[in-house]
Parts: structure tokens; C-alpha cells; sequence
């Protein structure tokens, strides 16, 4: 019998996140991951049944407690074979110049420096067994801009320039890509777009085209800045 294809995934119990975990849940998928709320965990354990692998809370922005994390999904759930960063932060729009500098320091942690955490985590497992897909979640302001949001275009920029540089640095059978997953109706958008947002997909009608697009990726994806179909 051939053994459940493993995905690890930050920012696991809300949004995008927790429609993608339960999708690749109901597709046979093992499904590893971190929140920062443990209710929601447990909640996501209850919907994932004999599909839920490693559900631990953290703080993506704590390199130990990332590290730490990853030593227990390579022990109790494998290598995965994609890891998803997902997790994310939006401030609530504003002109770049009226950020507080913490709000700006938070947004660079959590986007940029909690995405490498991940990366520097899990990617030694991959090279070790030879193959695996890191996904890095970018955007639509990662690859253009708007006002109001020059923090979170930094950090999505960001995002789409170390993965392309990254992949440079892979050796065969190992792939790492940003991908862009479209305009989804979340608590985020909202931050951005208020009841706006509410004429967008909403994260399950998302999860059905992201799911299979993310399911077939390979190594062939290494480099390419990648958008949810």
C-alpha cells in the first residue's frame, strides 16, 4: 500500500488555511500544521480525524519554537512532501509614513522572517530524502502594488525574491516556488477590503481549485512564481 502523501501547513486553523488542511485531508493527504490558537487545533484534529499528523500551537515568529516544531512533524509524521507558509499578517490600511514602527517590525516578522524560520526548519529533510515542494504564499501586491498597503507589498515582494533565489541554490528533485493564491473573502481581506471582501470566493470554493493545483505540483515548479488556477 502506498503510504499517505504528507503536507505540512503554517497558519492552519483560519481562512485559506484551514479550507486547504481540510481539502487535503478529504484528498487522503496526512495533514501537519501550526496555529496560534489551540481550540482551533483541536477543532481542526476533530475535522481531519485519522488525517490529522502533527497540530501543534506557535509562534512562527520564534526560530526555537520553529525548529522545535519541525523536529516534531519529522518524527511523528515524516518528511512532509509539500510544506505550505501560509501564515500572514495584513495591517489595516494606511499610508506607509503612519505605520507605528512596531506594527512595521511585527509584519516583517510574522511575513518575511517567520516564512524563512520554515524554510531553514524543514528544507535539510527534503534535500536529505531527495525530493519535496515548498510553497511560500505571496500575493497579488507581491507582484504589483497598491496604496495603503506598502507594508504588506514589502513582505510579499519579499517573499517572491527569496524563493526565486532559493531555488537557485536546490539541488534536483527538491523545489521551492511563491505562489500567488488569488483574492479569497477572508478575515485579512477584510482587514483591506471590508464588506467588500464579501464578493470575492470564500476560502472552501477556493480550496477546490487550489487543492488539486497544489496536489500535482512537483519539482518541475522550482523557481516559478506560481497562481492558484
Amino acid at each position: 500500500m502506498t503510504a499517505a502523501r504528507h503536507l505540512c501547513l503554517t497558519g492552519c486553523t483560519r481562512g485559506l488555511g484551514r479550507a486547504l488542511a481540510e481539502w487535503m485531508g478529504r484528498a487522503g493527504w496526512t495533514v501537519s500544521g501550526c496555529g496560534r490558537n489551540a481550540g482551533d487545533l483541536r477543532t481542526l484534529r476533530g475535522a481531519l480525524g485519522a488525517r490529522a499528523g502533527t497540530l501543534r500551537p506557535l509562534d512562527i515568529t520564534d526560530a526555537e519554537a520553529v525548529h522545535t516544531f519541525a523536529e516534531e512533524v519529522l518524527a511523528e509524521s515524516g518528511t512532509p512532501d509539500l510544506v505550505v507558509n501560509n501564515a500572514g499578517l495584513l495591517l489595516p490600511p494606511g499610508p506607509l509614513w503612519e505605520v507605528p514602527a512596531e506594527d512595521f517590525r511585527r509584519i516583517l516578522a510574522v511575513n518575511v522572517e517567520g516564512t524563512v524560520h520554515l524554510l531553514r526548519a524543514f528544507t535539510p529533510a527534503l534535500i536529505a530524502r531527495g525530493s519535496g515542494v515548498i510553497v511560500n504564499l505571496s500575493s497579488g501586491w507581491g507582484r504589483s502594488t497598491s496604496p495603503g498597503v506598502a507594508s504588506y507589498c514589502a513582505t510579499k515582494w519579499a517573499i517572491e525574491g527569496l524563493s526565486a533565489a532559493m531555488a537557485a541554490e536546490l539541488p534536483p528533485g527538491v523545489a521551492v516556488a511563491a505562489l500567488n493564491p488569488g483574492v479569497i473573502d477572508t478575515d485579512m481581506l477584510r482587514t483591506a477590503f471590508g464588506e467588500a471582501a464579501a464578493g470575492h470566493p470564500e476560502p472552501s470554493a477556493w480550496a477546490e481549485r487550489a487543492g488539486p493545483f497544489l496536489a500535482g505540483l512537483n519539482a518541475s515548479c522550482n523557481g516559478r512564481a506560481l497562481t492558484v488556477p
